[in-house]
């Protein structure tokens, strides 16, 4: 899974570089992020702007790194694509992720 990261004040903002994150590449992604978020900072964000489709599979995955970075830290999500939002809203999952229209958006976010 193709990721990109970089530190940004106090955020760490990682970039999902490919257009799928599904049962082909869920674990991949899940372990590249655990890799990646393992910088000690205390805001996440995830952009998910060129992911164009998720499945239960990715969605788990995604889960997943949210749980290894709990409690000390929350897995934020920014850039939604329209098809990957559905998948957030239909499963109830966007009640329990913070969700940023865009990562512009997420780095102006002040987090309870």
């Amino acid at each position: 899974m193709a990721l990109k990261s970089e530190i940004r004040g106090d955020v760490l903002v990682i970039r999902a570089e490919q257009a799928r994150i599904d049962a082909a590449g869920a674990i991949r992604f899940k372990e590249a992020m655990r890799d990646v978020a393992a910088t000690p900072v205390p805001r996440v964000i995830l952009d998910l702007s060129q992911v164009s489709f998720l499945d239960s599979s990715g969605l788990g995955a995604v889960v997943a790194v949210m749980k290894h970075l709990a409690p000390a830290r929350r897995l934020e999500l920014a850039g939604l694509t329209p098809t990957v939002e559905k998948v957030f809203r239909l499963t109830r999952m966007d009640s329990v992720f913070t969700i940023h229209p865009s990562l512009d958006q997420g780095l102006g976010h002040v987090g309870e």
